[in-house]
């Protein structure tokens, strides 16, 4: 991987992380079907524009059924079910248990498609459980029922993102990534509409949080996108992929540096943990380099 590759990938797994500490701060006062609204309109537009700009622009309309389902379980549903979560839960403790999405993944894939679940993926799996079971069980955040429904309002978002990724490549095989990102973000956004309308805020944002809200639509979900799209093409997917264990890393660091989050054992276990399941399931496992010939 080159020099500049790599930064992309440190710069994207930055971006995703990042977005568990935007929605923390602009959540309370936006909600979340209204925060989500503007993360996927903005972010929707913006990548039609710069798909206008390169000549990539998407023909949507041919298909837009396949793009609303897309839009639901790629977007809709898990954007608004972490932003609802995270009224009550740490942008620490959200972006590591997002990271179960690829223990989800693997489950699904297995059901949905008959992918073979190997005996490594199998105990992947089983280090996943463990890890959501140590991070909530011993997190600092006292344990109650709404944070606890927040917690599964985080796994059902993670099995959704694993729904949505499943579709994708069932229904939408070659099709370029950037016009599914365009088209599931379209999607998303007419879904969301109604929503957003009746739940407006009856005070005006704080610049705060309208900054947060512009980092989590403009850096966090379309520049992401775009250095997402570029590493795809540069490395391939097995070596991006790698970004999943930054995501909680990063979500982690920024919790707590930039809101004061409190961690403890049990956090960093649960997170390293169900690390350990990514690297299982994913197989992620570093290998030695073969020799360059001479």
């Amino acid at each position: 991987m080159k020099p500049r590759d790599f930064a992309g990938l440190i710069l994207l797994g930055a971006l995703w992380g990042g977005s568990f500490l935007f929605i923390r701060v602009a959540v309370p006062a936006l909600g979340p079907f209204l925060l989500v609204e503007w993360r996927v309109a903005l972010a929707g537009v913006a990548l039609f524009i710069y798909a206008l700009a390169v000549g990539r622009a998407p023909k949507i309309r041919t298909r837009w059924r396949s793009f609303a389902v897309l839009g639901f379980l790629n977007a809709a549903l898990p954007f608004s079910l972490i932003s609802a979560a995270e009224i009550y839960l740490t942008a620490s403790l959200a972006a590591i248990l997002n990271s179960t999405t690829v223990m989800f993944t693997a489950i699904v894939a297995a059901v949905w498609m008959g992918d073979a679940l190997t005996a490594r993926k199998f105990v992947g799996i089983i280090f996943g459980i463990v890890g959501v079971t140590v991070l909530v069980g011993w997190d600092p955040v006292a344990l109650n029922g709404v944070v606890l429904l927040s917690v599964v309002a985080m796994l059902v978002a993670s099995l959704s993102y694993a729904l949505g990724a499943t579709y994708a490549k069932h229904a939408f095989s070659g099709i370029p990534p950037l016009g599914m990102a365009i088209g599931q973000l379209s999607g998303a956004t007419a879904l969301l509409l109604p929503l957003a309308v009746v739940s407006l805020p009856e005070v005006t944002p704080s610049v705060v949080v309208t900054l947060s809200m512009l980092g989590l639509a403009l850096l966090s979900t379309a520049v992401a996108y775009l250095i997402y799209f570029r590493l795809i093409e540069n490395v391939g997917p097995t070596s991006t992929v790698t970004v999943t264990l930054l995501v909680p890393v990063f979500g982690l660091l920024f919790g707590v540096l930039l809101l004061d989050e409190p961690f403890g054992f049990g956090t960093l276990a649960g997170l390293g943990i169900i690390l350990t399941s990514v690297v299982l399931i994913t197989g992620l496992a570093p290998r030695k380099s073969k020799p360059a010939p001479s």
